[in-house]
């Protein structure tokens, strides 16, 4: 089990910022993985005070601060109005509920878990995020960056129309899963994001022209991805799933849109 010498409830996001800068601390969000781990650091941050635990809608984003929980996601009227199912989906088979009320979205993006459900999903949409030195970046750029120690504040989901689906492969119901795939669309283009591979989630777009055979697209999205093998499965077998999901959800799309 992880243990900390000190613990701090900052009273600002500078503060926060000025504790987290030794390599000695650590910010904790919903500490549901930091917490068994086994090591000694100095200092915890906590954030929870800082008021970022809220779903905000305007006419064109979604805000959602970085302490909002899973289970807030989950069950989120507004978010489940504009993507029906999406994050329901994306969560459900995330261990259970009462951990889904402890794990947080920032913690789950600022992590960059291979394994990452909420990751995936995320990236498959018109996502930002905003860092508190780093401002407002796309997800997928903040994806490719190196590990900081700036803080991620809030999480924002521009409203661009994007339809979207989410599908997963599990050894059992709530192991991690062995491929993650979400699929959203415009009028014109597909955006495709894998994760679990097991490396963390990427994005591929793809174009879409009518009449073309979705098995075709969906093994052409899985060649963009570059797969590894663990005990839950080979790269083989993950490029596949992916390919095998990949179509379903295009066909959901297809379907939707008929």
């Amino acid at each position: 089990m992880i243990r900390f010498k000190n613990y701090v409830r900052a009273e600002s996001l500078e503060e926060a910022y000025n504790l987290n800068q030794k390599r000695s601390s650590v910010i904790g969000a919903g500490m549901m993985w930091l917490k068994v781990q086994n090591r000694i650091k100095m200092t915890l941050v906590d954030l929870s005070g800082l008021g970022l635990d809220e779903v905000e809608e305007t006419d064109e984003e979604f805000v959602i601060g970085a302490m909002c929980t899973l289970r807030q996601l989950e069950i989120h009227k507004g978010l489940d109005g504009y993507f029906p199912g999406l994050f329901k989906e994306c969560t459900r088979s995330i261990v259970g509920v009462q951990f889904r009320n402890g794990a947080t979205v920032g913690g789950s993006i600022f992590g960059r878990f291979g394994f990452s459900d909420i990751l995936t999903c995320m990236l498959a949409l018109d996502t930002y995020v905003e860092l508190y030195k780093g401002g407002i970046i796309p997800l997928k750029e903040f994806c490719s960056q190196k590990f900081n120690r700036d803080i991620l504040v809030r999480i924002r989901i521009k409203k661009d129309g994007r339809r979207a689906f989410y599908a997963s492969s599990r050894m059992a119901k709530t192991d991690f899963p062995l491929i993650a795939c979400c699929v959203s669309a415009t009028d014109d283009t597909y955006y495709v994001s894998v994760g679990a591979r097991p490396a963390k989630a990427e994005l591929a777009v793809i174009s879409r022209k009518e009449g073309e055979d979705v098995k075709e697209l969906a093994a052409l999205a899985a060649d963009h991805f570059r797969y590894g093998t663990n005990f839950r499965g080979s790269a083989e077998y993950r490029k596949h799933l992916t390919a095998v999901y990949v179509k379903r959800l295009f066909m959901a799309l297809d379907r939707e849109e008929g």
